[in-house]
């Protein structure tokens, strides 16, 4: 039975402050998990309006291996189609630290500014078994720092805790509006 995006735990579920496993072997399972992150994905588009869900770490569908998907068109709604990266690592981050939005599906309405890379380096394994490269600029560079800190127990929100103007929620016309830090810094959801 495909998952639905009811199966996407969220905070302050503890398994997402856990560190992933490595995959050692590409099994029927292993493949049943990436079916079914693309399944939870999709379904949690169908309920959003005004946003995409671009990736998914397995470590949101409670299965804690070090597997992310990544949408192949994240400006596409209607583009349905993800590429597997399994074990992934960056390997080099490059150009500036910028910040901007992002959002998480385990982290429901909830949107923070967080200062990444502009570029990265990464590496991981395809579905067929074979290592491979990809060099990810802009945007996509983001997704993978946050995919990535998902397999390693990091949470977007944890990179700025302390930061009193980084928290905003999205609005139901599409816009997003800062929260007060005071909620948030005192909201037991969100922190151990």
């Amino acid at each position: 039975m495909a998952l639905t995006k009811d199966d996407i735990i969220t905070l302050p579920n503890p398994h997402l402050r856990e560190k992933s496993s490595r995959v050692g072997l590409i099994t029927t399972e292993i493949k049943a998990i990436c079916d079914d992150m693309v399944s939870a994905t999709l379904s949690w588009d169908v309920s959003r309006d005004h946003e995409v869900g671009v990736a998914l770490a397995a470590v949101q569908i409670d299965k804690l291996y070090r597997i992310v998907i990544v949408r192949n068109d994240y400006e596409d709604k209607e583009n349905q189609t993800f590429t597997v990266f399994i074990n992934p690592e960056i390997t080099k981050t490059e150009g500036k630290l910028i910040a901007d939005y992002e959002g998480c599906l385990s982290v429901p309405d909830l949107y923070g500014k967080v200062k990444r890379y502009s570029k990265v380096r990464v590496k991981a394994i395809g579905l067929d078994g074979k290592p491979f490269r990809v060099t990810a600029e802009g945007f996509l560079a983001r997704i993978f720092q946050h995919e990535i800190d998902h397999t390693n127990g990091i949470v977007f929100v944890d990179h700025i805790k302390d930061q009193a103007d980084a928290f905003f929620h999205l609005d139901e016309d599409g816009k997003l509006r800062q929260l007060d830090y005071e909620e948030i810094r005192n909201n037991t959801i969100l922190w151990e």
